[in-house]
């Protein structure tokens, strides 16, 4: 078997997103857990149908790989890391429903109001987001008391009204009133970039590491938080719906703007270029052992879908 530093990245990916996999397939079967009264049918059949229909799970990773950078236990990261993409999984489905963006495919199949119902995907997203911070607090994911206080209000800052939910709630605004650039980066900081850099900084707080590696990571986090929705941006104007496995065109149709339309397509390589390098330099004082987050950034800025 080849060791970790010679695996490809896009195999590390894969490996990493099926260990992920498996631990969220464990968490949404049907056994219940102390304190639970029920698992209803229909409501576990959504969550699983929004969590486990493949995507490359590159949160997760960027958790698992910034904790293993830092040697944090193995087995408490793959639940932090789990524990995110039920996040991450509830925001799509909520992001898909009609008030929303009103998408009918995500990861090339219905979404989750299209496959069962709106009121299923309310729920389903609703439950995801709850038990993430279940998946945190229990005493299965071993960590001190400290460090999973920080991992629980990180994420609750990440996911909530300062992060990722007030991003989502500028985007919506941003159909009505088109912001300026620096209302487009604040969004797209909130939207996006919130949970990535929490990805990143989480794999710090669960090895307890010091406050100036957190804050180091936190930033690669925000650096590849952009180059990831300016990467998305630019695949929404050159890609197309089968390539993506969902709606393509969407944010010209509905008259949003982002950085990609405003300054056009020349302009985002070369930031995505300049987000890279000043990734990459962030990791310097890791040297070889940070090469997988290195790929990680390169791999976010040059993704084809």
């Amino acid at each position: 078997m080849m060791a970790p530093d010679t695996i490809p990245f896009e195999a590390r990916l894969e490996a990493r997103a099926e260990q992920v996999e498996a631990l969220l397939r464990r968490l949404l079967d049907d056994r219940l857990l102390p304190g639970e009264i029920a698992r209803p049918q229909q409501l576990f059949s959504a969550m699983r149908h929004g969590v486990l229909n493949g995507g490359k799970r590159l949160r997760p990773f960027l958790v698992l790989e910034s904790a293993a950078l830092f040697e944090a236990d193995a087995e408490a990261a793959l639940r932090v890391a789990a524990a995110l993409e039920c996040v991450h999984c509830y925001s799509l489905i909520h992001d898909d429903l009609p008030a929303m963006d009103d998408d009918d495919l995500r990861r090339g199949q219905p979404t989750v109001h299209k496959a069962f119902d709106e009121a299923s995907a309310i729920l389903a997203g609703d439950s995801l987001l709850t038990y993430a911070f279940d998946i945190l607090a229990d005493t299965a994911t071993a960590l001190p008391a400290e460090r999973k206080l920080a991992l629980v209000l990180g994420l609750a800052r990440a996911a909530g009204p300062g992060g990722m939910a007030g991003g989502q709630a500028l985007d919506l605004e941003a159909e009505r009133s088109s912001p300026d650039e620096a209302g487009i980066i604040r969004l797209q900081a909130m939207k996006t970039g919130a949970l990535i850099r929490y990805a990143c900084e989480a794999g710090a707080i669960l090895a307890g590491a010091q406050e100036e590696d957190r804050e180091r990571l936190a930033e690669f986090g925000s650096a590849i938080g952009l180059a990831f929705q300016l990467a998305d941006d630019l695949l929404d104007l050159t890609a197309d719906a089968e390539t993506m496995g969902k709606a393509t065109g969407k944010d010209a149709a509905a008259g949003k703007a982002t950085l990609a339309a405003l300054h056009g397509i020349d302009w985002t390589r070369a930031q995505l270029r300049g987000l890279v390098a000043q990734a990459h330099a962030l990791l310097e004082p890791y040297g070889e052992r940070a090469d997988l987050l290195r790929q990680a950034a390169s791999f976010i800025a040059e993704r084809s879908k």
